[in-house]
């Protein structure tokens, strides 16, 4: 009969080691935030390179431009401090007014014809059965094409005399037009120029969000009788909304920025009909020679774009509170 071994108190004994053989070494557990940091060095190298690519060529020249922007800087001799000099000077500059009317009005009009028509294409797009392929591709064949070759052929275009554009007209047996060379009509036709060029990318993005719509939502809406323009009111609209105000947001700070179209086609004619706040930066820095002139306008681009972006945001993001 065997008798059951009655548990030991002591500690168990620590495996012997045959002589000859070391120890095996004790691991220690390194620090919850060293090994963190350790799985993601190879994390933190990746982006090393990449933001060094913007600290050497986004960070470092905005901020040179703001330090330049309050010295009477001269390429090559460096620059002595001015104070807010330059930003007086550039305020009562005759065409400083002229440019940001005429930039406020190009955004404008960009915000209602560039900013509808590629949405009313992507509606299109979306319901096509065939050949949706190629289509996609027409549509974003103009943003493959180099900006000062895309202003160049619109150039050519708007020519009164011989341009393609009052050709149609001659042939339709309509009025002819200035386009470009008209101080009324030049800015219009900017912004037709630049909502050609840039909408390819805007209708893949907002093809791509109503796509990702649920087909449940448009049969209900149908089952309830809404017709298409309701269905786009109240199942389109409120499902591509936060697409629709961040695409908008990026749109005016690129019209605030239209540069390409003006000094190509136009030279910021006629009569300043077309010069932008940044075509006007451009002249202060290689037409007058005025850096401090430029940076100065540049600041108080930057300045407004970033107000307004902040308040458009927190309208925004209060707005989605609410609902």
């Amino acid at each position: 009969m065997t008798t059951a071994s009655r548990p030991s108190l002591l500690p168990p004994a620590a495996p012997r080691v045959p002589k000859g053989k070391p120890r095996p070494p004790v691991r220690r557990t390194a620090h919850p935030w060293r090994r963190r940091l350790a799985d993601q060095a190879h994390a933190y190298a990746f982006l090393l390179g990449g933001l060094l690519c913007f600290a050497l060529f986004s960070w470092y020249p905005a901020i040179r431009a703001v330090v330049i922007a309050f010295q009477e800087y001269t390429p090559g001799s460096g620059g002595e401090w001015a104070g807010t000099a330059n930003f007086t000077r550039v305020l009562h500059d005759p065409e400083f007014a002229a440019a940001w009317r005429n930039t406020l009005a190009f955004t404008a009009l960009a915000l209602l014809v560039g900013f509808a028509v590629p949405f009313l294409l992507a509606l299109v797009l979306n319901e096509l059965r065939h050949a949706k392929a190629f289509f996609r591709v027409v549509v974003y064949l103009p943003v493959m094409i180099p900006p000062v070759v895309s202003a160049l052929l619109w150039k050519w275009f708007y020519d009164p005399g011989a341009g393609l554009a009052n050709e149609a007209l001659r042939f339709a047996h309509l009025p002819t037009s200035t386009w470009s060379n008209g101080a009324d009509t030049a800015l219009i036709s900017l912004v037709i120029v630049a909502t050609w060029a840039n909408m390819g990318g805007t209708v893949l993005v907002y093809l791509a969000a109503l796509q990702g719509i649920p087909g449940e939502l448009y049969e209900a809406a149908e089952l309830d009788g809404a017709g298409l323009l309701q269905r786009i009111r109240h199942v389109t609209v409120p499902q591509t909304r936060f697409v629709i105000l961040m695409l908008m947001l990026l749109q005016i700070i690129a019209t605030m920025q239209v540069f390409t179209e003006p000094f190509v086609i136009t030279g910021g004619g006629p009569e300043n009909a077309t010069v932008t706040v940044l075509y006007l930066i451009y002249k202060y820095a290689f037409l007058y020679n005025d850096f401090g002139g430029a940076c100065a306008l540049s600041v108080m681009l930057l300045l407004l774009l970033g107000a307004f972006s902040a308040v458009y945001l927190r309208l925004t993001r209060s707005g989605e509170d609410d609902a």
